[in-house]
């Protein structure tokens, strides 16, 4: 009986093990030469701050996904030719499985902005910056 009361206790700690996995998100400034972009990254727990980040510099972070699935970080990024532009940088809901593993990479270009897919191992068009 003991061992199967160890069992019991055992199982749910490797599942909260394997769900709080660390994930990691990089954002990389690919602008052009000289370009600077500013970022104000956060979520409803952490404010990770602002960063001026030059053209090939990026700025990431580490941090695990809550149990119950509702993991979010969001940045504020601003450029010369955008003046304040919000997005999610990870939402559990989107990124769980396109992230994997590798975590979430964005490269903030003069057209937009691109995210990695870990499922295709390619970069994908995901916004346009406003007119």
């Amino acid at each position: 009986m003991a061992v199967l009361a160890k069992i019991t206790y055992l199982v749910p700690l490797l599942l909260l093990v394997i769900v709080v996995e660390a994930k990691h998100v990089s954002i990389k400034n690919m602008l052009g030469s000289g370009k600077n972009m500013n970022l104000h990254c956060q979520s409803k727990d952490t404010d990770l701050g602002e960063h001026n980040i030059a053209y090939g510099d990026e700025f990431g972070w580490d941090f695990h996904d809550d149990i119950v699935g509702t993991t979010l970080f969001y940045c504020d990024l601003q450029w010369e030719r955008v003046q304040e532009y919000h997005f999610d940088a990870y939402d559990f809901h989107r990124d769980f499985v396109r992230c994997g593993d590798d975590g979430c990479s964005w490269l903030i270009a003069a057209e937009g902005m691109y995210g990695s897919n870990s499922q295709t191992g390619l970069w994908e068009f995901m916004y346009y910056w406003p007119n």
